[in-house]
């Protein structure tokens, strides 16, 4: 039995509360028990169980980045200030020239910063040579869901073009080799229905249904994706899948800026998953999260990855509750539109809940998926609400340690399961040798 006591903490609770002076105990990767810390019981603590010190720390939920692209970490700084379309101008001519090399270093930027922001999960949305992405991934201990980019659009860059045949085949043999494989799980998904056929979707449908996971896709970003369903379809795109029989309680619908009363309505009646990535929509529009909310549509919160600036879920906290106040709170005079307890259960419950993982709450039974925050910090003390400040003041710099499945992958800010020189000395030997930025 793995064991692992966290000591002398303070606890974020399901309602929010705080206890302080805890001990949490884990035992192969479950919380099994949270209690009132005695001191001194760390030196008596049995050789077999690992320890950590969480002495001036808050213990809480790990992030869940909901929607994620791996082979686009190192498109950082390249996407800013662009114009329209940055997806078929810049994205996808870039991911054409992926090797697995490249996949394999992407990934390992990806896990650290993931890793070193407090993310212990993520949605992988989609892209190339995800083998090499899943070894590393594997061996970074994070909780991760994986998809292939899948898309059979002929006009596509030649080293990314595929029938509706051979764009399903590339997933299910990343399912078959990576689906259940540590603290990894496969998805299917459509990376644009712009560049998908009618036999492409109902297709990686099926092949999402028979094997019981997820059906992931990018919906309703940009206005031409909505102009053109209704030009092809006569209708809206969540209208058009609906048609389809695709939409269900299996289905993740990225995005969704862009969304019509009626397509409101059928994400709840079919109970779709929502993912909305503050920073990157901010550019396409601004989502109606709270009629989402109102109708019980489980919303997650995601990065888009590192070219939409960076992996931090803390950044995109930040950005989501100022966005949501400055385009609907002011309208409406509710400086409290969307509310720091609300948006911190987006980033962790909410996200694990997307993934149909039993995690994002620390209490008893639940998988032991958590991070630990250094409050003895000036930007982060006194405070006359934590969790409001948790919102507010923490950064990705601020998170000590983070515990997945009861493993620990950072301990006091260094990563145990990566070599984090290593992996910057390679990223800087290809930034020498390649023209990538």
């Amino acid at each position: 039995m793995k064991k692992l006591n966290v000591y002398n903490v303070s606890v974020l609770q399901p309602d929010l509360s705080i206890l302080k002076a805890q001990t949490v105990e884990v035992r192969d990767g479950v919380i099994t028990r949270i209690r009132t810390y005695t001191p001194g019981e760390e030196k008596v603590c049995g050789q077999d169980t690992e320890v950590l010190d969480g002495s001036g720390k808050l213990l809480m939920p790990g992030l869940c980045d909901s929607h994620m692209h791996t082979g686009q970490q190192l498109l950082k700084g390249k996407i800013l200030d662009e114009l329209p379309m940055i997806w078929t101008r810049i994205m996808l001519p870039f991911e054409s020239t992926l090797t697995p090399e490249k996949m394999q270093l992407s990934a390992q930027l990806a896990a650290l910063e993931m890793i070193k922001s407090g993310t212990t999960a993520f949605v992988d949305a989609g892209s190339y040579y995800v083998e090499a992405a899943a070894e590393v991934y594997l061996k970074s201990g994070l909780r991760g869901l994986l998809s292939v980019s899948t898309m059979d659009d002929q006009t596509l860059p030649e080293s990314i073009r595929q029938n509706a045949e051979e764009a399903v085949a590339s997933t299910d043999r990343v399912y078959e080799e990576y689906h259940g494989k540590g603290n990894l799980k496969v998805a299917y998904s459509l990376r644009s229905l712009l560049s998908c056929s009618e036999k492409l979707i109902l297709s990686v449908a099926d092949h999402a249904k028979e094997r019981e996971t997820l059906l992931q896709a990018h919906m309703n970003e940009y206005p031409n994706e909505i102009n053109g369903s209704l030009q092809k379809y006569q209708l809206r795109p969540l209208e058009y899948l609906d048609r389809l029989g695709v939409l269900d309680e299996h289905f993740l619908a990225a995005h969704c800026i862009l969304l019509s009363e009626t397509e409101k309505e059928l994400l709840k009646e079919r109970k779709v998953k929502v993912c909305h990535c503050p920073f990157s929509n901010c550019g396409k529009g601004v989502p109606e999260t709270p009629s989402l909310l109102e109708r019980k549509i489980a919303v997650g919160l995601g990065t888009d990855g590192a070219a939409h600036g960076g992996l931090s879920l803390w950044n995109e906290m930040k950005i989501f509750r100022s966005v949501m106040n400055a385009e609907i709170g002011v309208k409406t005079a509710n400086p409290a539109i969307m509310p720091a307890g609300t948006i911190l259960k987006m980033a962790t419950e909410n996200g694990y809940r997307l993934m149909q993982v039993d995690g994002g709450r620390i209490e008893v039974g639940r998988n032991a998926d958590f991070i630990t925050i250094n409050l003895r910090q000036p930007h982060l003390f006194p405070t006359g609400n934590l969790v409001n400040t948790l919102l507010e003041c923490v950064t990705a710099a601020d998170v000590c340690d983070n515990v997945v499945n009861g493993q620990i992958l950072m301990r006091d800010r260094c990563v145990l399961t990566l070599d984090e020189e290593q992996i910057m000395n390679d990223a800087e030997k290809m930034y020498e040798r390649e023209t990538i930025w």
